[in-house]
């Protein structure tokens, strides 16, 4: 079967995920997860991009990213992210060789729909993994800065986030409730598909409205009934 071709539109967030090669751990230490997002801090601002969530995990990495109109915008910054990373680790354990498996996936977000539902999906993976029992106890994920909990001055919030209420602590707490009442989700599926295979996130006509728009045929799906974001 050939591989998915990957697919970036202007204008919209994308769902995008870099693991480790052979799925080995990346982050080890403390300073790994803070090397690489200092980086991401950096090189969003470089290339004017909007990170609107985050979550490092030991040995791979989910990102939510508004493109611009720049298409090689994104790739740029998958680029510099990788190879900042893979030299300070092979420096400090004085080691060769790639660090990162060579195709990171993507998948443009239908915003309306499931751009919430789709930063939730990255802010709950450390939860669904075991490893914390609450989002805000991970300290590698956008969440708590999402949240109020912890400073941030770089982390974007997106129109859809704003929407939430008139207010940022109303925002704020339609959020938390939004992520905390999380038992599952017909939603996660189709994120999950569509990131495994650098699909679209969006119901059918989200595809068609795309493949018009950049004229590239995508394989479509049976469209999917996001929760609700309020």
């Amino acid at each position: 079967m050939p591989r998915q071709a990957r697919v970036i539109v202007p204008g919209f967030p994308h769902h995008i995920v870099q693991r480790g090669h052979n799925r080995q751990p990346v982050f080890v230490e403390r300073r790994d997860y803070v090397y690489y997002l200092g980086n991401l801090r950096e090189w969003k601002q470089v290339y004017e991009l909007e990170v609107f969530s985050y979550c490092l995990m030991t040995n791979h990495v989910h990102l939510v990213v508004q493109a611009n109109d720049n298409v090689t915008a994104i790739p740029q910054l998958m680029k510099r992210l990788a190879g900042r990373q893979t030299r300070f680790v092979n420096a400090l354990e004085k080691r060769s060789g790639s660090l990162w498996e060579g195709r990171y996936k993507i998948s443009p977000i239908d915003t309306d729909a499931y751009l919430l539902a789709c930063c939730r999906y990255v802010e709950l993976n450390p939860v669904k993994a075991g490893m914390v029992e609450k989002a805000k106890a991970y300290e590698w994920s956008s969440y708590s800065a999402r949240v109020g909990l912890l400073a941030s001055d770089w982390l974007d919030e997106s129109d859809s986030f704003r929407a939430l209420a008139v207010d940022q602590q109303a925002r704020i707490e339609a959020y938390r409730q939004f992520v905390e009442q999380h038992n599952g989700s017909p939603a996660d599926v189709m994120i999950q598909e569509a990131i495994n295979s650098n699909k679209l996130t969006g119901g059918q006509k989200f595809v068609d409205d795309i493949e018009t728009r950049i004229g590239i045929r995508v394989e479509a799906r049976k469209p999917g009934r996001p929760t609700t974001q309020k």
